[in-house]
Parts: structure tokens; sequence; C-alpha cells
């Protein structure tokens, strides 16, 4: 059956999960607090770059599925279902800030009590949080509203982004925390239609529910930073990063995901949730040393390759020019939190360089982080016109292809530092570029070898 539902916070995953629940018949209202924001999305104009969810959003405003509004007490009234999506950043000791859940929490309780509603209400946390939240959440509805029944769900979200709404749409799980049997049945019928190719609904206590995201990310993380750190490795001994993945994707225990050397994970999920499961577990005397050492590692990588161009230049970066290719901290968004971006940007400017940038979608996001301390170009060709040294930093398509004679004539010198590694490197033999990458051996071509610095 079709329902009402009202979703708490207009984010990357609220409005991903408000706009994929519209598409299949239900009912949606949003709610927000920034009233610029809810009048831009009233509108159908989307705050984030994310394949597909334009379209979506656009037909069910059309067909009015789905509406925007700063107005809780109507969700609260008029939806059987409320998920909270809301932010959960991070604390300095690297715990996930729960101000915000814990507020709107308590907010709704008391609208409970103030409106006299009788009808139960479904409190779904989506936002991704350290275990014992929901226990917390509970307390303050049976705390504020004794007398109201109110069942609070773990399910969290597993969005990638850049593929958001294909991974809503089509999920290879759900999964569910609760111990309410009408709950239960309203969330396996509200995921219905999106399991039809057989994805699995797993339905666990709420503890391993929340448990189960961090672990899922943290694993993921690990993997990457596994291979990261290896690359090191090889570049020491001359082995190629590229040659062990291929080997180790062949093994079916390991599996080929997640294994591609580069300059460390980013973005809003991985590096929040690595460090915020890492406290949680010290909190409980169970420090995971895995997992605090992903994160080292990871911070390590992308200043190692920022010194790896420095000393390219002998330490003497003042008075030259760095062209940036990609500034999102992957491909498909214009999303630039914890991108590696940032980081080489900083150490790049510390050192003296100028730098000149450009992304298909993120320039506008960049600047709003970095602002004008470099040059925003209009194109990758202009971001490396009169540039000393190009850096790859996310391996957008329109990047794998480039014309390289065009490159070349552009470039001071033809000077690739690539951090995703997507040239091969006999190409850049043939086509005389001086290239350096991850965990593989870096290409001097004889005509490149005699220049100067």
């Amino acid at each position: 059956m079709a329902y009402r539902i009202g979703v708490i916070g207009t984010g990357y995953v609220g409005l991903v999960t408000g706009t994929c629940l519209a598409d299949v018949g239900n009912t949606i209202l949003c709610i927000d607090v920034d009233a610029a924001k809810v009048e831009s999305l009233k509108k159908g104009i989307v705050p984030i770059f994310e394949e597909g969810l334009e379209r979506l959003l656009e037909r069910a405003l059309r067909e009015e599925r789905i509406s925007f509004s700063l107005d809780l007490e109507e969700a609260v009234r008029s939806c059987t279902v409320l998920m909270l999506c809301l932010p959960t950043p991070p604390d300095k000791d690297g715990s996930a800030d729960l101000a915000a859940v814990l507020s709107v929490s308590e907010t709704i309780a008391t609208m409970l009590n103030t409106l006299d509603i009788t009808e139960p209400r479904i409190v779904v946390n989506k936002s991704t949080v350290p275990v014992g939240t929901a226990d917390r959440v509970t307390e303050i509805f049976r705390r504020i509203a004794p007398t109201r029944t109110v069942a609070v769900v773990s399910n969290p979200e597993f969005l990638s982004q850049g593929v958001a709404v294909d991974d809503f749409m089509k999920p290879n799980r759900v999964v569910i925390g609760t111990d309410d049997p009408l709950a239960e049945a309203i969330m396996r019928d509200l995921y219905e239609p999106f399991v039809r190719s057989d994805a699995p609904i797993h339905v666990f206590d709420v503890r391993s529910a929340e448990i189960a995201k961090y672990a899922a990310n943290a694993m993921l993380a690990t993997k990457i930073t596994f291979m990261n750190d290896l690359s090191a490795y090889c570049e020491a001994v001359g082995a190629n990063i590229e040659s062990v993945r291929t080997s180790m994707a062949s093994d079916e225990r390991i599996g080929r995901s997640f294994l591609n050397a580069g300059i460390g994970y980013g973005g809003s999920c991985f590096p929040k949730d690595v460090k915020a499961i890492a406290h949680a577990a010290r909190k409980a005397g169970t420090p995971l040393a895995l997992v605090e050492a992903t994160d080292e590692v990871n911070e390590r990588q992308v200043k190692r390759f920022a010194d790896r161009v420095v000393s390219r230049f002998d330490n003497m970066l003042k008075g030259r020019t760095i062209a940036l290719w990609g500034l999102s901290f992957k491909p498909n968004t214009d999303d630039v939190r914890e991108a590696r971006s940032i980081v080489l940007i900083n150490a790049f400017l510390d050192a003296g360089a100028t730098v000149v940038a450009y992304d298909p979608e993120a320039l506008q996001t960049t600047k709003a982080v970095v602002g004008d301390r470099i040059t925003y170009a209009a194109n990758q060709y202009d971001a490396a016109e009169g540039a000393d040294a190009l850096v790859i930093v996310t391996e957008w398509n329109e990047f794998r292809r480039p014309d390289w004679q065009r490159l070349r004539d552009l470039l001071v010198r033809p000077l690739i530092f690539d951090g995703r590694n997507i040239y091969d490197l006999d190409d850049m033999l043939v086509e005389g570029f001086e290239y350096h990458s991850v965990g593989r051996p870096s290409v001097v071509p004889l005509m490149v070898a005699d220049e100067d610095i």
C-alpha cells in the first residue's frame, strides 16, 4: 500500500530517500529548516548533483507526490512514518554529533503530546548513528510522550554518491532494526517495490542494524587503504600495484571491488564513519586497531603524494603553477567534503605554488571551501595552459582520453602526476610525458629526462 511519509531533513540522504519513495506512489512531505532551500526544492531545483535525481523530483512534483515545507508539525500530525535524515557530523574526538537527531526527536515527542495524537507513529532513523542511539531516542519518547505509541526503527542507508538513485531503487540489501511487529510489517511493505529482484530484507535487533552501516563503510575503507598502503611498498621496490591488483581480484575470496590504488578516500561517509566507529569502539573498551590504522594511512597517503609533487621541483614550488583536474571526492558528484583535492590545494599553496583547477561539477562547491585562493578554469585545457605540472585528482571520464598533443603544447613541460592511475604507462612513454602515478613505476622518456626542472 502507499504511505504518507515525513522525511525530516533534505540533505543528500533525505532528498534521495524522499524522491525515490515518492516515485513508487507514496506521498512524501519533506521538512527542512532552511527556507531558501525549501523554496528552491518546491521549484524542482536540486541543490546537489546526483545522476537521475532531478528528473525523478520533477515528476514527483508534477504528480503531487512530494512536497516541501518548514512545518514539522504538519508532518507529525499527518504522517504515519517519520524518517530522520539528519546530519551527524564528527566532533573533534571523531564521535558522531547527535545533537540534531536528539533535538528533533524531542520536538516530535512534544508535538505528539501537544497535538494529542493517538495513532501509532514509526520514527525511522536513517542517519548514520552510533550503537545505542535508537535506545536514546526511544527513551526520549517514553519520557516526553509516555502514553503515545511510538516505535523507533534503525534503517541505515547504503547509498553511494554518484549512483545513489540506482542504489535506492535497486538495493543489494535493506537493513531494518526493530523488535516491533507493526513497524517491521510497515517497513517491509514500504521497501517491497524495491526488492522484487530478490534483494534481501534483513530484520535485526536495533543495535546490530546501527553497527551494520559503520561496519560496511569501515570494511570498504580498509580495502581501499590496504591497496594504498601497499602502493608505497610497490613504488619502493619497483613493482606495479596494478599487476598485484589483477592477481588479487582473481581470488573470489577477495573480490574485484575497492582494490584500485589512489590518493585516498574522501566524501561525507567514509572519513566520518571510520572515525566514529573507531571512537565508539575505544569508548567501549574494545579498540579497533585496524580501523584506527585505516584512518591514519588514508591521511598519510594523500600527503605522501603531495610531497612527491613538491620534491619533483626540489621543494621549490614558489613561482610554479600546478594544474588540477578534478575537485570532487569522486566522479559524478559535486561533493568536496573531505575531498583529497582540498588537501592537495592547501599543500601546494603552502609550498608557494599557484593552483589552477577544473572540475565538471564541483567548481562552486570548491569555491565555497577554498574561496579565491586558487583560479578556477572553464575547462580542463584552460587549467593546463602555462602549468608546470598537471595533477589528476578525480577520475572523471572526460579526463581519460585527452588530446595529448594539445596538452603537451599547453603545459610548460610534459609532466603529469596521476593520483588515480587512469593512464597506461606505455601510452605515456609513447606520448612523451614524464608520468608519475600511484604504486607503479614512473615513466621518464629520454627527451624529457634531459630537460631541466
